[in-house]
């Protein structure tokens, strides 16, 4: 009997032995460290990448090659500044208010991403010419409150203080990547936008091309830095676009749900997106901070978003 159960052990455990061991799945190995929203205010999707020569954005076109286009990506939210930045920094479609009165609901990715890391306010930043664009720092969920927020430099000198010129906030945004070399943020410029209200065609058409300017120099910059070149990624997109010919006030105005204020682009660069390549999927704009969670290994357990997969290599 002893004998029959030595035998029986031992195959037991020869058994176990050649039998195949699991493999954990495989984790994506990304490259991304730092990641940037760059946001071109109010820009219609038919004076940017819908225009035929995309004459009014050569260097996003030049750009363009290097990364990802999506040309189906939309607002599917509500057509205004501070709802269509909320979405992008929480992963949700708010109605807010649209005049810097009221924070968003829901954390943004910037707290959770110094929550989960344990990082200085001075690694993740909202920089904005729109001065009501402070409220993306924090949110009424009582978890999240008040707690890791990023820094801000909105506005004049803060919320309900003034606009301020988008120079202004390029210059901001340079001294800022220089000093602290921030791993994260959102970069607002607000020329387009401002020139539509204005019903001033020439400067919204001037407005779009020198923040086309800015996307050029500061993509040079990112790959000539010593701390972002070869990790970085940048998002460029527009928060909403523009009534079309016909609809309302046309161009002077946005909010409604025509093709024209939902219609935008965002152009994806960085080591982990496809090359030269043209997404013709639906992706909107709470589709960005989910995909920032999954390049930064960062947990964001609640978001309305998706991943956008079909981008990455």
């Amino acid at each position: 009997m002893k004998k029959f159960l030595y035998i029986f052990l031992i195959s037991l455990f020869s058994c176990k032995q050649d039998s195949p061991v699991p493999l954990p799945h495989p984790v994506r190995a990304y490259k991304t460290k730092n990641i940037f929203i760059l946001v071109m205010d109010g820009a219609r999707y038919s004076e940017t990448w819908g225009e035929p020569n995309q004459a009014n954005i050569p260097n996003i076109r030049s750009l363009a090659s290097q990364g990802v286009m999506c040309t189906s990506f939309y607002n599917d939210g509500v057509t205004y500044t501070v709802p269509g930045h909320t979405a992008m920094v929480t992963g949700y479609y708010q109605v807010i208010n649209n005049g810097g009165l009221e924070i968003p609901e829901h954390p943004s990715i910037f707290q959770y991403y110094r929550s989960q890391f344990s990082v200085p306010a001075t690694d993740a930043w909202v920089i904005s010419t729109k001065d009501k664009l402070e409220v993306l720092s924090d949110c009424i969920d009582p978890e999240w409150a008040g707690t890791y927020r990023p820094r801000t430099d909105c506005g004049v000198n803060g919320n309900q203080t003034g606009y301020r010129e988008d120079t202004t906030t390029y210059r901001h945004l340079m001294d800022t990547l220089k000093k602290y070399h921030p791993h994260m943020g959102i970069i607002n410029f607000k020329q387009p936008d401002a020139a539509g209200h204005a019903n001033n065609w020439v400067d919204y058409i001037n407005g779009t091309k020198k923040i086309d300017e800015y996307v050029g120099e500061l993509w040079n910059f990112l790959q000539t830095d010593s701390l972002y070149a070869g990790t970085t990624t940048l998002f460029v997109t527009n928060d909403h676009g523009r009534h079309l010919q016909g609809v309302y006030d046309g161009f002077v105005s946005h909010w409604c749900d025509c093709d024209g204020c939902r219609h935008i682009f965002l152009l994806g660069l960085g080591p982990d997106f496809k090359t030269n390549y043209i997404e013709k999927a639906h992706y909107s704009l709470i589709d960005i901070p989910i995909t920032i969670s999954e390049l930064m290994r960062i947990k964001m357990p609640n978001t309305e978003g998706k991943v956008m997969t079909t981008i990455l290599k």
